[in-house]
């Protein structure tokens, strides 16, 4: 299907027809999420070329690209070239970005981030707390992710169904690491550091929990 719209860009050209902003906005998204980013940045070029402005849509969209396929330098590349050109970024640009930082192991640069957003007066969502609180229980500091969900509550935003699937989640292979280990650790000679992905089916098969 993307290739039936890239040839119907084309055959626009053809006929002296200018697309605009959005129709470049629908090929690039539809080419980031394909993971045809080399193309989906030529057509970025071609808009600066053909004097066609890129907006904060067409920069989310091939920054969201970039990090899912783990090009994260070139993510936060893109995020500078966008505020160098004027564009400033939104809240899903944000939501995007410490998305991107906490699946890559860049926590801290996350958390400095988001700690920015509330000073600098964005209005967090649920959807940017739900990454920062899945990025803390990703790398197990479930206390920093708890009182955040609190926060989010004294703030005015109400956690929804993501909110509690990630905290509870995160607490269930908790607790199945304390029982892997305690078991382990009863086992003469036996000092295994648990995995998580195990210990959490061992878990949910011990206790009859779906995780």
């Amino acid at each position: 299907m993307i290739d039936e719209a890239l040839n119907l860009f084309e055959e626009m050209h053809r006929e002296n027809l200018v697309p605009d902003t959005v129709t470049y906005n629908t090929l690039i998204d539809g080419l980031g999420k394909s993971r045809r980013i080399l193309r989906a940045l030529e057509l970025l070029e071609k808009m600066h070329d053909r004097g066609q402005p890129a907006n904060i849509v067409t920069y989310n969209s091939l920054m969201d690209a970039l990090f899912n396929i783990k090009q994260h330098d070139k993510a936060l590349m893109l995020f500078n070239q966008m505020k160098e050109s004027g564009i400033n970024p939104n809240i899903y640009t944000y939501t995007i970005l410490i998305d991107g930082l906490c699946k890559s192991g860049w926590l801290k640069n996350a958390k400095e981030i988001f700690q920015d957003l509330s000073i600098e007066g964005y209005h967090l969502n649920t959807r940017i707390y739900n990454v920062m609180i899945k990025g803390l229980c990703k790398e197990s500091l479930l206390d920093e992710a708890l009182a955040l969900k609190l926060e989010m509550e004294d703030n005015g935003c109400s956690p929804d169904a993501v909110t509690y699937e990630i905290t509870i989640r995160a607490l269930l292979e908790k607790e199945a690491d304390r029982w892997f280990s305690s078991v382990e650790n009863q086992r003469p000679g036996r000092h295994v550091k648990p995995q998580s992905s195990s210990t959490a089916a061992d878990f949910s098969r011990r206790f009859g929990c779906a995780l």
